[in-house]
């Protein structure tokens, strides 16, 4: 049977290597890829998703990055954007060029920008068309094969194409505009298609399957991309790469560095040197049960406790951002601190992913930074050890069946997202000791009945948060002066927008009372039931 990657929407873009530092990255072994120009769109990274899940590998490059010739690159999609083509400073590419080379799909922008270099006419609607449409399929084509002809799509635009140019065959519309799709019948360029609207999400009912369609009838994809694949090229190439050489690597217990650490394990065995630190502010008993778990899947991992340097770290911090920075500060100097023993070591493995390294595009120029990488903050320039990073490719869901694929327990690879300041940030304001005992109670509790109430895997996240304020309770004849624990859990599909999961009011109470009368320093629990947004996951 074959294992396919499995779709999850995680927002990015193309983020060149670091240029700072030698970074040994490993581009999939495939004879076959799709490239998504990205012109701004929102929608882009659903775009890769999509392609991802027809086992079908593909990058996502900025509009603006000039193309080599690659034998691989089986066909192109056009992003859409927030731009008109008709704006000054509208981002271009040059689409003839491309498809006289290659396969091309322009989706939304991308195909009104096909539409108006080729002499086509697009213009602002009269009735701006946002939100769910029905397609109305003129010819089936193999672009539209075995699409419905009253098919639900998804539209997100102001301009629209009112006049295909010369040699163009219109595919379908809807009752809004006039064209929904088409293709060019110019002679000379490789098959060239338009979609007005966006196949690539979910409203699009059979948007995935027009998109399998490109990528199949039109560019002749294999969809060979599966994890097991992924696993012996990678483990072959970091064979190669890393020959006799040492690799360092700090292991959280997440996902991603257990991963990233398994597979050059596979390449390289005990040469990988493991540093799991205990920070103070995991969750309730998760050093010991994680370096268990590392124990198991013959990992060669060094346990540290730091926990009472981070809570004198901490002593006083209040401020959010402080707090985040004398974690990964102290985290660093624990982390050298344990390398020095592996003074032949000169590789550092990190489980950075495709998000990890993204930047926004910058439609006018080069991209520009909005955000560093997490995984180590800071150990690179430090330490002057060349990077390995087997999952930078990789989106979330794609390195969970990797896991799956190196025999790594479900119980890890299904774990919510847990911020990498752990509990500090669930502790508003100082961080104690006794509070972080208390909201590991609290937060065990709550997480160990999702489980059992068969709830977990409906919920993206959740976690408990401790309050920085007291409030009277009555416990038999006593009166009580204790804490306050906030409960959250929400549903999201990639975390930038999240609602709150409706839980039943028989599962929260039973919640509430288990954590009352089992943690001693609690008297009172509550839900928040906000949205981002406007509110964050996190309450720090």
């Amino acid at each position: 049977m074959r294992r396919d990657f499995v779709n999850a929407n995680e927002p990015f873009n193309y983020h060149p290597a670091c240029t700072s530092q030698f970074v040994l990255t490993f581009t999939p072994g495939m004879t076959e890829k799709i490239l998504i120009l990205d012109f701004g769109s929102q929608y882009t990274q659903l775009i890769a998703r999509a392609v991802r899940e027809a086992n079908v590998y593909c990058e996502i490059l900025p509009f603006s990055k000039e193309l080599q010739p690659d034998p691989s690159v089986k066909g192109i999609i056009l992003s859409g954007s927030p731009f008109s083509v008709n704006d000054k400073n509208a981002p271009e590419v040059n689409v003839q060029a491309l498809a006289s080379h290659t396969p091309v799909l322009g989706v939304c922008y991308g195909a009104q920008l096909t539409a108006k270099q080729f002499g086509g006419k697009v213009e602002k609607s009269n009735k701006r068309e946002y939100g769910r449409a029905v397609l109305h399929v003129e010819t089936e084509e193999a672009l539209l094969q075995n699409i419905t002809s009253a098919s639900q799509v998804w539209m997100s635009h102001g301009d629209s194409i009112l006049k295909l140019p010369d040699n163009f065959q219109l595919l379908a519309t809807t009752d809004s505009i006039p064209v929904a799709a088409f293709k060019s019948q110019e002679d000379g360029l490789k098959p060239l298609y338009g979609l007005q609207f966006h196949p690539e999400v979910y409203h699009s009912i059979e948007g995935k399957k027009i998109l399998q369609n490109f990528l199949v009838n039109i560019c002749g994809c294999s969809q060979d991309w599966t994890p097991a694949h992924f696993v012996t090229e990678t483990v072959e190439e970091l064979k190669k790469q890393i020959g006799k050489q040492k690799v360092i690597m700090a292991l959280s217990g997440g996902v991603d560095s257990t991963v990233a650490a398994m597979l050059i394990h596979r390449a390289i065995g005990k040469n990988l040197h493991g540093i799991f630190v205990d920070n103070g502010v995991l969750r309730k008993d998760e050093f010991e049960k994680v370096l268990e778990v590392y124990k198991e899947l013959g990992l060669n991992v060094k346990g540290i406790d730091a926990r009472k340097l981070f809570y004198k770290k901490l002593a006083g911090k209040t401020d959010p951002e402080k707090k985040r920075k004398a974690i990964g500060k102290t985290f660093i100097d624990v982390f050298q601190e344990a390398a020095k023993e592996d003074k032949d070591a000169t590789m550092l493995g990190q489980g950075t992913i495709y998000p990890d390294v993204i930047e926004s595009v910058s439609v006018h120029g080069p991209s520009v930074t909005i955000k560093s990488h997490h995984n180590v903050g800071g150990l690179p320039k430090k330490m002057h050890l060349k990077l390995v990073e087997p999952l930078r490719y990789l989106f979330k869901d794609e390195v969970r069946r990797v896991g799956r694929e190196l025999g790594i327990p479900d119980d890890l690879l299904n774990r919510h997202p847990f911020p990498g300041p752990g509990l500090a940030i669930r502790i508003l304001g100082e961080v104690t000791e006794e509070k972080v005992k208390l909201l590991q109670a609290a937060d065990d509790i709550y997480v160990k009945a999702l489980k059992k109430y068969n709830l977990y895997a409906t919920v993206w996240q959740a976690g408990a948060i401790l309050l920085p304020v007291r409030s009277v309770g009555v416990m038999g004849d006593e009166r009580t002066y204790e804490f306050t624990v906030a409960l959250r859990a929400v549903t999201s599909v990639d975390g930038m927008t999240a609602d709150w999961a409706h839980l039943p009011y028989d599962f929260l109470a039973h919640v509430s009372n288990e954590i009352i009368n089992s943690v001693r320093g609690i008297n009172r629990v509550v839900y928040d039931i906000s949205s981002k947004p406007p509110a964050t996951i996190e309450w720090e």
